[in-house]
């Protein structure tokens, strides 16, 4: 009973808890100890300016591709993230169709709540289902996207529109689907893709030439 205890713990738990006020990240290896990937820093030398940002509200250009722009501010923006188990996304869209395309987190939930604007967002459920679950957000509405699901935000207003993300994860990472499957450096078989997606190979072999961006 104590091993399953144990196991279950570890199972359930994605990111580190601390076992001390903090464990603010360097690249400093002579500090000695190391939690989840990173070295902590010394405490006496920890200041305030390790568990602050600032811009999180400033705009940054979106792509021509995909009309918008996430601004993700993990451990390696915030030191003091580190082994809290938190991050955060400032996430811009562009008027008229400014979309974060399918992506999942494949160490993450996701909470979004919408400041400006009007987005279409929604999740889709794993085999066999593959259930859409999605809504019209509007400024102050809020929406969580599961652990590891595929998900996404189209603006569908004519204004832009801005939303924050929060993650349960100080590094949550993020795969977007399109430009990891035909993205893929070295390319993925044309014959895998093919008989996947039902595609003709030439349109495959199309889409692998192009260019993904990310947002």
């Amino acid at each position: 009973l104590a091993f399953l205890a144990l196991a279950s713990s570890f199972a359930i738990a994605y990111d580190p808890s601390p076992l001390q006020d903090f464990c603010v990240a360097t690249d400093d290896a002579s500090s000695g100890l190391f939690v989840n990937g990173k070295f902590c820093k010394d405490p006496d030398h920890v200041t305030a300016d390790d568990f602050f940002y600032s811009g999180l509200n400033i705009a940054s250009e979106t792509s021509k591709q995909l009309g918008a722009h996430t601004n993700l501010l993990t451990v390696d923006s915030i030191p003091g993230l580190n082994t809290n188990g938190l991050s955060i996304d400032r996430i811009y869209y562009e008027a008229n169709g400014g979309l974060n395309p399918p992506h999942h987190h494949p160490r993450a939930s996701e909470i979004l709540t919408v400041l400006e604007g009007t987005l279409y967002a929604g999740f889709i459920t794993s085999n066999p289902d593959h259930r859409v679950f999605a809504k019209v957000l509007k400024a102050g509405d809020v929406f969580v996207f599961p652990f590891g699901l595929i998900h996404f935000q189209l603006n569908v207003g004519k204004n832009p529109a801005v939303a924050i993300a929060a993650f349960n994860s100080q590094n949550p990472g993020v795969v977007t689907t399109a430009n990891t499957v035909f993205g893929a450096s070295p390319s993925i078989s044309p014959d895998v893709l093919t008989r996947a997606f039902h595609f003709d190979k030439d349109l495959v072999t199309k889409l692998q030439r192009q260019e993904w961006v990310n947002p």
